[in-house]
């Protein structure tokens, strides 16, 4: 038996006046009270460590304890990934790319999932509701929220390329011009080298390339495609500058208002106002997926149009026609030239589409109270 455990059973068995029972108590206090001091110190010089950590090694020992405390190894995940559900849009739950708005009660929105709600609201004739609280929400009642999208900005983000983390302001720089792992092709592309690869391998295979000492009879297989393509652009704006010497121009801005037909299933339909050009009265009409029964289900969505000519005309009217975006609109339109002879039996042309370069596009014209765009109409003069 040990010394302590000797001490105790004396102090036990004495009497509880006598010397020998006071030596006793005495010892077992002495020895908790070693053993709580001992555990203390082990808890100073553990939690001194981890300040030591946090602060440094050549950080001053008189200087005062800091309050923040080293972050547990896999906390700083578990917080972004909190900020990812806290800041993600409530339509499609991924994190906003460019503007988010929100509705009145504070629910976030990307850009792209709001304006698909107000388009498919104007397509079902219905208010357009936030997906969380069934506010209403427009272009008028949402406003942005600045904070959130310079919060998400500064939110870590892995590059597609070599995996590292970047914030996300800075992501779209790094992964067009510094990431070493980005997609790039060779500067002989041109004159048909398909080589793509890793930037860091440019430089390899550009030593190696084969495609500058092509033969001339190669490389002129080379430019006449190229020819041909360039020939494609140039006739637009060679056919828009000669339309432009024409005598007898005109041009009109003109509006396009929502409308819904009579019919057991209505659908929604675009219509201007008459509006006078050339003398003549005319109007504008546009439907959405040339009609479609049910467009709100469909994920492409386009528009198309037709001129009607709402004057009667004493002898033919041939005129070339064309719709550009209007002067307060950030619409995407590639301009096309149209061609019809009016008469009084012929006096609406067929729908062509209006050359909107995406659905994405088309959503951002149905999303907006009325469309504004510019109609130019050249009268060619036998």
């Amino acid at each position: 038996m040990s010394s302590m455990e000797e001490r105790v059973e004396v102090g036990v068995a004495a009497a509880p006046g006598s010397s020998s029972a006071g030596l006793g108590v005495g010892a077992v206090g002495g020895a908790l009270e070693a053993v709580a001091v001992g555990a203390g110190l082990a808890g100073i010089q553990e939690e001194a460590g981890v300040r030591r950590e946090v602060s440094g090694p050549e950080s001053d020992p008189d200087a005062p304890p800091k309050k923040r405390v080293r972050l547990l190894e896999g906390e700083s995940g578990k917080l972004e990934e909190r900020l990812y559900s806290v800041l993600c849009c409530t339509v499609c739950l991924d994190l906003p790319k460019a503007s988010v708005y929100q509705c009145t009660n504070g629910h976030l929105m990307c850009a792209g999932c709001f304006i698909h709600l107000l388009a498919d609201s104007r397509l079902k004739e219905e208010q357009a509701t936030c997906p969380n609280c069934r506010c209403e929400i427009s272009k008028s009642l949402c406003c942005r929220n600045l904070a959130v999208e310079k919060a998400v900005s500064e939110l870590p983000c892995d590059c597609g390329f070599c995996l590292k983390q970047f914030p996300r302001s800075g992501l779209e720089r790094h992964q067009k011009e510094e990431c070493q792992d980005r997609v790039t092709q060779c500067k002989y592309k041109r004159i048909g080298c398909p080589w793509q690869g890793p930037f860091h391998e440019l430089t390899a295979h550009e030593a190696e390339c084969c495609h500058p000492t092509k033969t001339g009879n190669e490389l002129m297989g080379i430019l006449d495609e190229m020819d041909q393509s360039h020939r494609k652009e140039m006739q637009l704006y060679n056919s828009v500058f000669s339309l432009l010497c024409f005598e007898k121009i005109g041009f009109t801005e003109v509006q396009f208002r929502p409308y819904r037909t009579d019919d057991f299933i209505t659908r929604l339909y675009y219509e201007t106002p008459r509006f006078t050009v050339l003398n003549q009265t005319w109007v504008l009409k546009a439907r959405v997926n040339d009609s479609e029964r049910n467009p709100n289900l469909s994920c492409k969505r386009t528009l198309s149009f037709q001129l009607i000519l709402k004057s009667k005309v004493n002898s033919a009217l041939e005129c070339s026609f064309l719709l550009l975006k209007g002067p307060y609109d950030d619409v995407k339109i590639k301009p096309v030239i149209n061609h019809h002879v009016f008469s009084n039996d012929t006096n609406e042309t067929e729908y062509v589409p209006l050359p909107i370069i995406d659905s994405v596009e088309c959503n951002k014209l149905l999303a907006a109270k009325n469309i504004n765009l510019r109609l130019f109409i050249f009268q060619i003069q036998k």
